[in-house]
């Protein structure tokens, strides 16, 4: 009985690893759209003709450096562009869904979709991503390293799900996705993404003084400020815990 079971045993997991082996090679071989991920070169053909017109529009061109902010409230994600050396709003995306409430991602697991100022290089982009397209925020940067945050693989990207994600649709991450790539490999060596809770204005503030984030975003906001000022994304730093910016 004892030899009987073993030798059952030996046959299961022999039937499961060629299951396993079987369905990796169906996968290597499906099209793309089939496995969540996306043809790259077949988006590049459809929407780049589109895309390029939309930037004519506004006196930009594929290439030009982007800029990225996004807010939970209303779950909006806009692409500024540099357009005649001055950054100009390309467009404004619906956020189909992220992660947890306002206020910033805290440890790996809580379902929490981050807040805060990242930088995003050629490194982080996924055109392999089983979430159609993809790039990861950098989450943890210098900010959350300090105050003993951790989390990984925190990705904008599309199929509209999310686990600590900022999830778009697939039409709107193609876009996004060619104005980072492309901007990108024209010399740009990142792009900042802000991520906020809701605009910073001081009513927007005045109404969450009660959120236990408050500090927080008070000094979220001094970000927020900088470029609704300057027009241009602050330099970003972290001293004695506090974002600085200039």
């Amino acid at each position: 009985m004892k030899y009987r079971g073993l030798l059952i045993s030996s046959v299961l997991a022999a039937v499961a690893a060629v299951v396993l082996l079987v369905g990796a090679a169906l996968y290597a071989i499906l099209p793309y759209d089939l496995r969540g991920s996306a043809n790259l070169e077949k988006v590049k053909k459809t929407v780049e003709p589109v895309l390029s017109a939309d930037l004519q529009k506004i006196g930009a061109e594929l290439g030009d450096p982007i800029f990225v902010r996004i807010f939970k409230e209303p779950k909006e994600l806009e692409i500024w562009i540099v357009a005649d050396e001055t950054y100009r709003l390309f467009k404004t995306y619906p956020i189909c869904t992220f992660s947890g409430a306002l206020g910033p991602k805290l440890k790996e697991g809580d379902n929490q979709s981050p807040e805060g100022f990242y930088s995003v290089s050629a490194s982080q982009l996924n055109p392999h991503s089983t979430y159609h397209l993809s790039f990861n925020l950098g989450f943890p940067n210098r900010f959350d390293r300090a105050h003993g945050r951790t989390g990984s693989y925190l990705m904008v990207h599309g199929n509209c799900v999310s686990v600590g994600c900022y999830a778009m649709t697939d039409e709107a991450m193609e876009e996004i996705y060619l104005l980072a790539e492309a901007a990108l490999n024209n010399g740009q060596l990142s792009f900042d993404v802000h991520a906020f809770p809701f605009r910073m204005t001081r009513d927007a503030m005045d109404a969450n003084t009660d959120s236990r984030w408050i500090d927080f975003w008070e000094n979220m906001k001094d970000g927020y400020d900088y470029f609704e000022k300057h027009g241009r994304p602050p330099g970003v730093g972290v001293r004695h815990g506090q974002y600085i910016f200039g």
